[in-house]
């Protein structure tokens, strides 16, 4: 039995909090941060927020679950969401090369930013470069900050490899465009008419030559090209990375990990959790996702597989309640509750008087062979038994993964959210996802079996 209990985490308080103004939804790919996401936004309009959704996710399913046909860059409203509090929602989606070309109309004079848009290094840039993606999740979550039309901007975070690189890919891609590499590509250009920076334009032509034969002739012209161009701007890109950087350190930004109640999820988790400490980021804590239950967990794995093999002993047939009452013998039926225990859910023994349902089928159906009535049944049940004991030994999984998580750190509060039998495709699942995150358990811990 576990003992650890982590604090709850009550999403209503944080969603409700006028002061939060930025919700960032991190964590590894796969463990639905942007059902997450999306469902935060949900929940929040429908208490009264005027909250903006921000995907990163290329597969296009916050869309769907919405109701909206295509996301793009520009936020749009979500019918059917919201109402008479006041409370909106309004979702896009991040096109990183439009948010890249719209840094350069806004910081350029017309005829560079022409020149610079139709630079083929500066549209291999925009559209994919390492770190362009994250740098541009940041560049437009300032965008929508700065413009103050929304109390409260959810952030569903790019999928990566790596917890890392959302926080330090803005940072890295800012420094190459403002570093070294960028100004030694423009020394040229620069020196070229100074008789005393000779010797210097002759080292950098070296350097540039040699780079040539590398990246090929064209492609140095167009990177040394862009580089003239971007020359007034180069500054902003590490200035915005870093004034975007304090916005998610500042008091009105709360980090939620995501994870699944598996092994590699939760591990990224923790080393997401220590990240945010050392960067000084403010984490409110962990969702647990598609966590699993059962409604007879006083039934363990263990007697549930000793009950299933009673039932199947070859050429011996056995009373269900006996075989169940063999695998427990020696246990208090008042402690271990013997109806859920005995399976009532589903409908294999009657609860109050302990006796097995339909134990005489022949007495209904005069055709039916006891013998073989009473076969099929055990044969049910034993099935029913091993799926119940696969069940458990999935909990206990999970319990096990998700108490290693709270030995290390305890201090982070857990919102748990139970698994849903299919995939969330509209609103009414998203509401779902909403009250599971703000439900708390019915039990903190679970018997691991």
């Amino acid at each position: 039995m576990s003992m650890d209990v982590a604090p709850r985490l009550d999403i209503d308080v944080l969603l409700d909090d006028p002061q939060t103004r930025i919700v960032v939804c991190c964590g590894s790919g796969g463990v639905g941060k942007t059902t997450t996401a999306a469902a935060l936004g949900v929940r929040a309009a429908e208490r009264g927020r005027k909250a903006v959704v921000l995907t990163i996710d290329p597969a296009r399913r916050l869309a769907q679950s919405m109701g909206i046909d295509a996301l793009d860059n520009i936020p749009r409203r979500v019918e059917g969401v919201g109402g008479g509090n006041g409370g909106e929602l309004h979702a896009m989606m991040l096109d990183m090369k439009r948010t890249f070309d719209e840094f350069v109309e806004a910081h350029a004079d017309p005829e560079r930013a022409r020149a610079i848009l139709a630079n083929p290094f500066y549209q291999s840039l925009s559209a994919g470069f390492a770190g362009t993606q994250e740098y541009m999740a940041m560049e437009k979550l300032g965008q929508l900050r700065a413009r103050d039309e929304w109390d409260l901007i959810i952030v569903d975070t790019p999928p990566s490899r790596s917890a890392l690189d959302f926080l330090d890919a803005p940072k890295r891609l800012g420094s190459f465009l403002d570093g070294k590499f960028i100004k030694v590509l423009m020394a040229p250009a620069k020196v070229g008419g100074k008789a005393g920076m000779k010797f210097l334009n002759v080292g950098v032509s070296m350097m540039t030559g040699t780079v040539s034969k590398v990246l090929g002739g064209q492609l140095m012209r167009d990177v040394q090209t862009f580089a003239a161009a971007m020359d007034t701007m180069f500054g902003g890109f590490r200035t915005r990375a870093e004034a975007t950087y304090r916005l998610l350190q500042a008091p009105g930004t709360a980090f939620l990990v995501v994870a699944a109640p598996e092994r590699d999820a939760l591990r990224e988790a923790a080393y997401f959790v220590e990240r945010l400490a050392a960067d000084q980021m403010p984490l409110a804590g962990l969702v647990l996702n598609r966590v699993h239950g059962s409604g007879a967990e006083q039934l363990s794995a263990e007697r549930a597989l000793a009950a299933a093999e009673i039932l199947t002993l070859a050429g011996d047939p056995v009373d269900p309640d006996d075989a169940l009452a063999n695998a427990t013998e020696g246990s208090d039926p008042a402690k271990n509750g013997a109806g859920a225990e005995n399976l009532a859910n589903g409908g294999f023994v009657d609860p109050p008087s302990g006796n097995a349902q339909a134990r005489n089928p022949s007495a209904a159906d005069p055709d039916v062979s006891p013998t073989s009535a009473d076969s099929s049944a055990e044969r049910l049940a034993a099935g029913l038994l091993r799926l119940h004991a696969e069940r458990m030994q999935v909990l206990g999984r999970e319990q096990r993964t998700h108490d290693r998580f709270t030995a290390l750190h305890p201090e982070v509060p857990v919102a748990q959210v139970a698994a849903l039998p299919g995939d969330v495709h509209d609103l009414a699942g998203l509401r779902a996802i909403g009250e599971r995150l703000a439900v708390p358990p019915e039990r903190t811990s679970r018997v691991a079996g």
